[in-house]
């Protein structure tokens, strides 16, 4: 139902938080586990009424994305509560790379370091705490692997039972990560966007009674994690916005949240208004955003995924037209590479900053790379490209060839032409 006046108990839940808004029409209502309108199907998120924020209030505040509680949907005792404190990760320097590219000035935001190594774990976060006010039992969701492990870890702390589904065929280490916390792991024989369906339909169920579905029903809370990484990188900078960022796209959920952490910011008067300039990456074998942008189309046409990156390879990106919107709105652009480029950069910022990435951070390299090379982004200006998850959890995409096996010898190794 459209928006009633809003109780003081969900206004103490949900912050500075006042309503869910339809990002297509601006229909407004209560907050409760709903995420599309009943008016035009458009998606919710959730609209605030933000009071004076300082930068000390955030600088005092916990090492983790709770700093942030006052710009957030969350109660403002949220750091004394069960969850698992994500964020404030690293933003690193990145000379090295930058010169091999020909920048500037380059930053690697590595947000492999969260609680199970990718940036899933602040959209669970914020998730939690949401599910926790609706008075949801089970926690879900439908997963490429890197949010099954975040749920089934933050159920795990938090005390609620999991329950969570993934394509058949995920790398193995995502798997067991997401079982190793003792919740349900539910393999479906399709790709993620057929995870997905199924997960619709279960919530429409009598079976998912009492379920909180990360990325379904509670998504416009969840979506708010990603934020997080807006305010930590304008934060980490001196309280500057970069000039130019590079984001993987699996769903474009995390693209268009972090513009919209920039965009709040900015209203709140904690950084300058200057430009900055948004870059969209998909690997070639997934790519629907990167196709529209390249064909001038407003329409995403969804694909069946063949990628490596399978952190990212959601065929019917639900926020990928709001992700050309930003593209074509800040300067920026949306691209694609291929597998065996995914590999070559990832052994590339390995080699040159010692951050070893999942094969989405092989992805935003890579398209990062491909910018410069083709003159696309400025060399001069100040840049940020992002890592969202763990190296170890995509071993197999570079695992071949990584040793030499040489006799116990000196004149083996030198036979070998290692010296």
């Amino acid at each position: 139902m459209a928006i009633a006046a809003t109780e003081p108990s969900t206004v103490r839940a949900f912050g500075p938080a006042d309503a869910l808004s339809c990002r297509e029409c601006g229909e407004r209502y209560d907050l409760t586990p709903k995420f599309a309108c009943e008016f035009c199907f458009g998606p919710l998120e959730v609209a605030y009424d933000f009071g004076d924020v300082s930068r000390a209030e955030i600088e005092s505040g916990p090492a983790n994305i709770w700093r942030y509680r006052s710009l957030l949907p969350v109660p403002p005792n949220v750091a004394e509560l069960p969850n698992m404190n994500p964020g404030l990760t690293p933003l690193v320097k990145a000379d090295r790379l930058a010169a091999e590219l020909g920048l500037d000035s380059l930053y690697v935001k590595d947000d492999s370091g969260n609680p199970t190594h990718s940036f899933k774990d602040r959209v669970v976060a914020m998730a939690v705490e949401a599910a926790r006010t609706f008075g949801f039992t089970t926690l879900s969701c439908s997963s490429t692997g890197n949010l099954a492990g975040a749920v089934g870890a933050a159920a795990a702390r938090a005390g609620f039972d999991s329950c969570v589904f993934i394509p058949a065929g995920l790398e193995e280490a995502k798997v067991v990560m997401a079982a190793v916390y003792g919740g349900k792991v539910v393999a479906i024989d399709g790709n993620y966007d057929d995870v997905n369906r199924f997960c619709s339909e279960l919530i429409g169920d009598p079976a998912g009674e009492g379920w909180g579905f990360v990325n379904v029903n509670l998504r416009p809370y969840y979506g708010e994690g990603s934020k997080t990484l807006a305010y930590e990188i304008a934060e980490q900078l001196g309280w500057r916005l970069p000039e130019q960022i590079v984001i993987p796209i699996a769903s474009g959920s995390q693209l268009t949240k972090i513009d919209k952490g920039f965009q709040e910011l900015i209203k709140i008067g904690l950084v300058e208004n200057r430009p900055y300039r948004i870059f969209g990456a998909q690997a070639t074998g997934c790519s629907p955003v990167a196709r529209a942008w390249e064909a001038g189309h407003d329409v995403i046409q969804p694909v069946k995924p063949d990628t490596i990156a399978k952190s990212l390879a959601i065929g019917n990106p639900a926020d990928g037209p709001y992700v050309l919107d930003i593209a074509q709105r800040t300067g920026g652009s949306v691209e694609h590479v291929s597998d065996a480029e995914v590999v070559d950069s990832i052994n590339l910022l390995a080699r040159t900053e010692g951050v070893f990435a999942e094969t989405a951070g092989g992805v935003t390299t890579g398209v990062l790379r491909k910018l410069v090379r083709e003159g696309r982004i400025d060399p001069k200006a100040e840049t940020v490209v992002l890592n969202t998850g763990d190296g170890l959890k995509t071993l197999n995409a570079v695992e071949a060839g990584v040793t030499a096996t040489i006799k116990p010898s000196l004149s083996a190794f030198t036979d070998a032409g290692l010296l």
